[in-house]
């Protein structure tokens, strides 16, 4: 025999309600993309994107760090060969003025250009940025804060590329600044001193050297900062990834779900229907 009960019928109600309020939410998964639209959709993935936007967050932040910074690199490492080509041509000068006699129209000329050569070293070395900061960094080198407890600095200081050891042999060593070695060379010519002609392009030869070595150094920094960036480009694409898979609707499994549960809702209305139709006396047969 069957029992059809108020707590039955309400029960049949409830679960139909149930079925249609999930195919309503299947369908707007499909339409918006979005698998969650609240926390309680599902508190356990809802934490896992908030974590994750976070991150991603903090990358953007460590991303424009490390695009300025590579600025900043840059344009170091082209002030660098600068000044690297303005002492070779120095040293080419000074060469050439072991031919000169004091006071010569020749003398006169490559003292102007040596002086010119010292000019354009003192510029390039008070260059600013677009935000106004010195293309090399004074006292110690600011480092970029590009990950949590990782920072690196973009370029070297003023100091170590305009101090050149001489002699490394004395204790301590014997070092000169990048402008005394010019001026003594600009003097040395002007005064047709062989002596301190010869002497000067034993030391600018030395200070090339030293400009050469700190462009390595600032290679260094530059392919560091670019393997970073690399680091974070893939770090980023990994949390799109994890997101869109908490976040994003799997369309092929929405719309299977949503076709089963309309398959099972419809069924169950017809038998519900037909059901309540039924007189007393259908039931007792």
């Amino acid at each position: 025999m069957v029992f059809i009960t108020n707590q039955s019928v309400s029960a049949e109600i409830k679960r139909q309600q149930k079925l249609a309020t999930d195919i309503a939410t299947y369908q707007q998964q499909i339409s918006t993309g979005n698998k969650l639209d609240k926390p309680s959709d599902d508190p356990s993935s809802w934490i896992q994107i908030s974590v994750v936007a976070r991150q991603q967050s903090l990358n953007d932040a460590y991303t424009t760090n490390l695009k300025y910074a590579q600025s900043r690199a840059q344009q170091a490492s082209s002030s660098l060969d600068d000044i690297k080509n303005l002492m070779q041509t120095v040293n080419e000068q000074l060469v050439q003025a072991t031919a000169q006699g004091a006071g010569t129209p020749g003398a006169l000329a490559i003292a102007q250009t040596l002086q010119n050569v010292r000019d354009s070293v003192a510029s390039i070395m008070a260059q600013k940025d677009y935000q106004g900061t010195p293309t090399f960094d004074s006292g110690t080198s600011n480092k970029v804060p590009i990950g949590v407890g990782l920072s690196y600095e973009a370029v070297g200081t003023k100091e170590d590329l305009e101090t050149v050891t001489t002699d490394a042999t004395t204790t301590p060593p014997t070092t000169k600044s990048i402008y005394d070695i010019l001026d003594a060379a600009i003097t040395a010519v002007q005064n047709g001193d062989s002596t301190g002609i010869t002497k000067s392009i034993t030391d600018t030869k030395t200070a090339l050297d030293h400009v050469i070595v700190q462009q390595s150094q600032q290679g260094v920094r530059e392919n560091r900062l670019d393997n970073e960036v690399s680091r974070l480009s893939t770090q980023n694409l990994n949390l799109s990834e994890r997101k869109m898979n908490l976040a994003d609707t799997d369309l092929t499994e929405a719309v299977t779900k949503v076709q089963a549960k309309l398959v099972t809702l419809q069924a169950a209305q017809a038998v519900f229907s037909k059901i309540n139709q039924q007189s007393l006396f259908d039931l007792l047969k």
